[in-house]
């Protein structure tokens, strides 16, 4: 539905990036703010500080030197104020223009105190220090106290400059994500537009790759790879579609011909001879649906497999006992010994009769069956003393459908399904499958299992 599609404004990894890094910079460049505005304020209020200081020390120097409160000079200045203060609280001399005769502040030893209306102008500010003189037998405390005004206007000047610079930074800083993320992201995009055009009759078709070795590129070949495999596995299922329609018509249109034989010329075909073909034809189309059955379910990894020690020695003296009974070759058996694995004894049946059934039809005179347990593993081995399989053949006779010139007629039987099955059984166990040369002339089908623990 459309609803479904609907993405919001930060919806997409470019606006997650960008809205990061502006939240990230921008965080920290308050941080710095507040920290500059903070430093800058304690460092001209210091200096105030100490310059009123210094000017209190002049004045006690004066005092403990003879001078009396009423000779001390104290001028008027719009930048200091100065008091004088009794140890009762009693204000001997203060600077003009103090609004009141009462001590301005009580900053403590050491200490500093930040005061306003003092003077007659009620908006000026002052970062007053005490020192105290030592005058006979009484003490007098100097309270000195300095304009802090341009303190404040410092302050909020840089804050203005602040308020303008932090917004600009974090624009810049948005707009330099934005299009950095856009640019580090194009291959992504390329590779999404491919991909979306990229139908099930295009798989031929990949997704450009870059020259680098970073996550992108790499996601570019795995993407690669997985298309690499869907075509793969495309022409896997179009090359078996094709070829089991092709062994499924032959026997489908045998039975129509049979049929339509018996039809035409009901006295030159018996109930008796036309039952038996259209059951052969019939037998032949069912081993082939079931091959086909086998081999779907294993592609889906659904080939239920049980897990009980089976004695793999007794399926093969089992079916040596068949071949003597079913055939006119020696079968030789002397090559089984004892040997127990963990599987499915119904599909390793099937594995045996299907190595078999191939070495019966490819044999001249003789099969030679074999099983043994070597180290950790068990080996059965299929020996024929046939025609053998030339080594540039011996992977296509394993595939699917994959059947040899020789292979190909009716008389031969089989579809091709067999050996195909035969190496998916053994994948199913953990084993394998392998075809080299017979001692005995022909071929030889061997597979390994994992012996029982």
């Amino acid at each position: 539905m459309a609803g479904n599609n609907t993405r919001g404004p930060v919806s997409s990894v470019r606006a997650r990036l960008t809205l990061l890094a502006v939240v990230v910079v921008g965080a920290a460049l308050l941080t710095a703010s507040l920290a500059i505005v903070v430093v800058v304020r304690r460092t001209r209020e210091n200096s105030v500080a100490s310059a009123a200081r210094l000017r209190a020390e002049d004045f006690v120097a004066l005092l403990e030197s003879g001078t009396s409160p009423a000779d001390l000079h104290i001028r008027l200045d719009d930048d200091e104020v100065v008091q004088l203060v009794t140890e009762r609280g009693l204000v001997v001399a203060a600077s003009p223009g103090l609004s009141a005769p009462v001590p301005m502040a009580d900053p403590g030893p050491g200490g500093t105190s930040i005061v306003e209306g003092v003077t007659n102008d009620e908006d000026d500010a002052f970062l007053v220090v005490g020192r105290t003189a030592d005058i006979g037998i009484t003490k007098v405390t100097v309270l000195v106290g300095r304009d802090i005004d341009s303190v404040r206007e410092t302050t909020q000047v840089i804050v203005l400059i602040l308020l303008v610079a932090v917004p600009l930074l974090l624009l810049i800083v948005g707009r330099t994500s934005w299009v950095l993320v856009g640019r580090a992201l194009s291959p992504v995009e390329r590779m999404r537009q491919e991909v979306a055009a990229i139908s099930a009759g295009e798989l031929e078709r990949r997704v450009p790759e870059g020259s680098g070795d970073d996550e992108i590129s790499r996601l570019a070949e795995t993407m690669n790879e997985m298309l690499e495999r869907l075509e793969s596995s495309r022409e896997k299922q179009q090359r078996l579609v094709s070829d089991a329609s092709h062994e499924l018509r032959n026997p489908v249109a045998a039975i129509r011909q049979y049929a339509e034989v018996a039809l035409a010329h009901p006295e030159q075909t018996t109930t008796a001879q036309l039952a038996a073909n259209v059951l052969g034809e019939d037998l032949r189309l069912q081993r082939v649906a079931e091959d086909l059955l086998v081999l779907a379910r294993s592609d889906e990894g659904a080939l239920k497999m049980g897990a009980r020690s089976v004695d793999l020695d007794d399926l093969v003296l089992e079916e040596a006992r068949h071949l003597q009974q079913t055939t006119d070759l020696r079968i030789d058996a002397t090559g089984i010994s004892a040997a127990r694995l963990v599987g499915d004894e119904a599909l390793l049946r099937r594995l045996i009769r299907n190595l078999t059934d191939n070495a019966a039809r490819h044999a001249s005179s003789t099969i030679a069956l074999s099983v043994a347990e070597e180290g950790d593993r068990v080996v059965l081995t299929v020996d024929d003393d046939g025609t053998g399989i030339d080594p540039g053949d011996r992977k296509v006779v394993f595939e699917r459908f994959g059947r040899l010139d020789e292979a190909r007629d009716r008389r031969h039987g089989g579809a091709g399904l067999g050996l195909a099955i035969v190496v998916e059984i053994a994948a199913a166990h953990g084993g394998s499958a392998s075809i080299t040369d017979s001692p005995i002339g022909g071929a030889r089908f061997q597979v390994l299992f994992p012996g029982a623990d």
